[in-house]
């Protein structure tokens, strides 16, 4: 893969870029998305979509036009992740896979990191031009309590869920790709939304509010000076602390500040970089590494309901930062 994600094969790297198979790279984005909410995870998001791209490039000339291009690259795509969920295991977050636990009784067991639902960059996936009723509906549609809900469905059923409620495709659309009939794909529509119903997911602010950027701001200020007075004011009574690829998560405001002063209080002195993620605010957080450095630590997430911080998800992946474009380490 080249260093922008495009399309890298022996033979398509000395092609013009005037072939007509350069088309294909104007659905990466939309492709993307639609792979993450499959998959769960960026970067098997963005291995699906690489995956699509080169098989559709070197079929591009048995491609027969009886459907549209982006129907034809949906199809490779949701073969290839039918292909990838295969597994046993769906992803998930730490909330789904047992109750919550207290600083005094939390026990660190990583879990691999398959077993996690993951977040991706918001500009790999969402088309910052749109109608922004638009862009709110897509927001909503990668938030991570979303696709963590999509992956209780069986595949199929998933893949039914987001053309047809997501990417707004018709029944009979959806049924065509998927090679089954319009019938088939209403009951699986059916079916999904019910399971759907089931999986509970708490309506959050939207990120473009004012007043959510001032409270992102005073979180930055409180998080950076290490000031748990602040911190605490921003935090809703019932807010949630995640750490992946920990399987633990701690519920309550005194929960979270009890964690970052005692088992987390190594990120004392941290600097944030804010990044777009899932529909939401994000942040690099870079942690005291020593010989003046700050290193990658965790990915943060963070959800805000009626002008409170929600959820505090860190997904501690440092090899994370280079998908989201941050950079390898900060001056201290």
């Amino acid at each position: 893969m080249s260093p922008d994600g495009t399309i890298v094969d022996s033979d398509v790297a000395a092609r013009s870029a005037n072939d007509p198979r350069y088309e294909l790279e104007g659905y990466r984005r939309e492709l993307t998305g639609y792979c993450y909410r499959m998959l769960g995870s960026g970067g098997e998001a963005e291995d699906a979509v690489q995956e699509t791209m080169v098989k559709a490039w070197r079929a591009y000339d048995r491609f027969e036009g009886r459907s549209s291009l982006r129907s034809w690259l949906f199809r490779i795509a949701t073969n290839v992740c039918l292909d990838m969920l295969r597994g046993p295991q769906r992803r998930a977050r730490p909330m789904d896979l047992g109750p919550s636990v207290t600083v005094e009784t939390a026990v660190l067991a990583p879990q691999p990191e398959h077993r996690w639902v993951q977040p991706i960059a918001d500009g790999k996936v969402l088309d910052t031009d749109a109608d922004p009723a638009e862009a709110t509906a897509a927001r909503e549609s990668i938030r991570l309590a979303f696709v963590a809900a999509l992956q209780h469905l069986p595949p199929r059923q998933r893949a039914a869920l987001i053309l047809c409620e997501v990417l707004r495709w018709s029944a009979a659309e959806a049924a065509e790709l998927l090679e089954t009939s319009v019938p088939a794909v209403n009951s699986a529509l059916q079916r999904a939304r019910a399971t759907m119903a089931t999986v509970e997911r708490e309506p959050l602010d939207d990120t473009l509010d004012p007043a959510h950027q001032a409270l992102l701001a005073r979180y930055v200020d409180a998080f950076e000076r290490y000031d748990m007075t602040a911190l605490t004011a921003l935090l809703h009574e019932d807010a949630v602390i995640t750490m992946p690829p920990f399987d633990i998560w701690l519920q309550g405001a005194d929960q979270v500040v009890g964690w970052m002063l005692g088992p987390g209080s190594a990120c004392e002195g941290s600097r944030l970089i804010p990044v777009e993620a899932c529909g939401t605010a994000g942040f690099g957080s870079y942690k005291p590494a020593g010989s003046g450095r700050l290193e990658p630590w965790a990915l943060q997430v963070i959800d805000v309901r009626d002008g409170r911080i929600t959820g505090h998800h860190n997904f501690i992946f440092p090899e994370l930062f280079e998908q989201f474009g941050l950079p390898p380490h900060l001056d201290a």
